[in-house]
């Protein structure tokens, strides 16, 4: 499916052998009934029927795992993934509301890259409001791939808002939240906006004067050197 080599089983069954014993023990009148709920249950536990699904444009199926109660969380966001392709409208409502999980909020935001520009205003409203570093710096990430396929400029502003804001209060690591600002810089290249150039040409000289050699340090000065570059080449730099 789509190039992918899924696997392909034989047979699925389910836990049980004896489907009467096995409905009598579940308090289930109808063994057949019980047996085939099971056996669903089950095969949704592959990831075949879910690209399936995908590749035929079906949401309605997808949409019935995503809500079906024993479809396990992190299962849901591969899910919305493939929702998410052929169906973005649908799969946003979903998404929001997984956001909702601490465990998936971070997969649910990189899973919104799926959606397209239509998820740029919720993308911008996390980056701006959430209080947590990863769920930020997702966001931040997810506003760069977005905007950078589909050329939309409206994720530029809040992005050069944070870098502006940073650099205010940049004397040492300490003021640095590294995880954010490193991947707003990253966007910021990707988009590569003329009212970048004078923040990052700032950026990329004082990440130069704080003695650090951490890791993260490192990763920080990299993403400003690359964008710095990236606006080079599209002459903004002179």
């Amino acid at each position: 499916v789509d190039g992918k080599n899924l696997g392909w089983y034989k047979e699925v069954r389910t836990s049980f052998q004896d489907s009467m014993e096995a409905a009598k023990e579940a308090g289930a009148k109808d063994a057949g009934d019980y047996a085939l709920t099971k056996l669903a249950e089950r095969l949704n536990q592959y990831d075949f029927p879910v690209l399936l699904a995908a590749e035929w444009g079906q949401p309605d199926r997808l949409i019935q795992l995503i809500d079906a109660p024993s479809t396990p969380k992190i299962r849901k966001l591969f899910i919305l993934s493939a929702l998410s392709e052929i169906e973005a409208e649908a799969a946003l409502p979903h998404l929001t509301k997984l956001m909702q999980d601490k465990d998936l909020a971070q997969e649910a935001v990189e899973a919104l890259t799926g959606v397209g520009e239509d998820s740029i205003p919720f993308l911008t409203d996390l980056f701006q409001s959430s209080t947590q570093p990863e769920i930020q710096a997702a966001a931040a990430k997810a506003l760069g791939d977005v905007a950078g396929s589909s050329g939309n400029p409206t994720a530029i502003p809040p992005l050069l808002e944070y870098l502006k804001a940073a650099l205010k209060n940049f004397d040492s690591s300490d003021d640095i939240n590294f995880p954010v600002l490193t991947e707003v810089v990253w966007s910021l290249g990707k988009l590569r906006d003329e009212h970048s150039i004078e923040p990052m040409d700032e950026l990329n000289q004082r990440v130069w004067l704080i003695r650090d050699n951490s890791q993260e340090m490192a990763n920080l000065r990299e993403a400003a050197n690359w964008t710095y570059k990236q606006l080079d080449l599209d002459g903004h730099v002179s």
